[in-house]
């Protein structure tokens, strides 16, 4: 079957997560920051990820804008640098807008002109993904944006994936997914979808019982493989 549809999951994938990180230590007078971003940023997103699951096991859900600061606050004390409240203020502002990556809005406006539907598949809550998708300016080529806060569980459970046949009344298998959560795309394939991990750190995939199909260092290449099916 074809591929009508292409989703794609929002932090990490369309969205720079180490932006907000990297944005505030260049401002004046974050010289503590300066030499202590990119591992800030690192434990950042694990930690964010890592009570994503925790949350979703132990049935204690909570919407993403929580779990983020959670997660910044074990960082800024990891990190040394929890002193300074206005810092937590001004990253939780910061990851708020996050940038897109440089590839996102040509790729995305390709997916619509080559006839797809695309839309958005994430962890983050309304507010957060609106707040992302209108400081990317991406708004226009975007079908639909689709929270787990409809459920109230986090991925990678299985009703976070039936949110996308629910909105767009097709098949697992009319689904080009791409996420770059290893573990995502993973998930993703397990439920039927066909699947790209963009690993843009090269890092080694998980070891699940299910594979991407396809593992690209960016999304340069997603309207092509959408239009080969794969």
């Amino acid at each position: 079957m074809a591929i009508t549809t292409c989703i794609f999951d929002a932090y990490g994938t369309l969205f720079d997560v180490a932006a907000a990180a990297r944005e505030a230590a260049a401002e004046p007078g974050r010289e503590a920051l300066a030499s202590k971003w990119q591992m800030l940023a690192e434990t950042w997103r694990l930690k964010q990820l890592q009570y994503t699951w925790l949350r979703a096991v132990s049935d204690a859900h909570t919407d993403f804008w929580e779990v983020t600061g959670n997660g910044l606050d074990f960082a800024l004390e990891e990190t040394g640098l929890d002193g300074d409240p206005d810092l937590r203020e001004r990253l939780m502002a910061l990851y708020f807008e996050l940038s897109a990556y440089a590839e996102v809005p040509k790729m995305l406006s390709e997916l619509k002109a080559a006839g797809f539907a695309t839309g958005i598949l994430s962890n983050g809550s309304p507010d957060m993904l609106a707040g992302a998708v209108n400081s990317a300016g991406v708004g226009d080529v975007l079908d639909a944006i689709l929270s787990v806060e409809s459920v109230g569980v986090f991925k990678p459970h299985k009703s976070v994936y039936d949110l996308v046949g629910q909105h767009y009344g097709c098949a697992p298998d009319e689904v080009l997914f791409v996420s770059s959560n290893g573990w995502d795309a993973a998930g993703a394939a397990g439920y039927g979808f066909r699947t790209v991990w963009v690993n843009r750190g090269n890092i080694p995939m998980d070891r699940l019982p299910w594979t991407p199909q396809k593992v690209l260092s960016d999304l340069t290449t997603i309207p092509q493989l959408a239009r080969s099916g794969l």
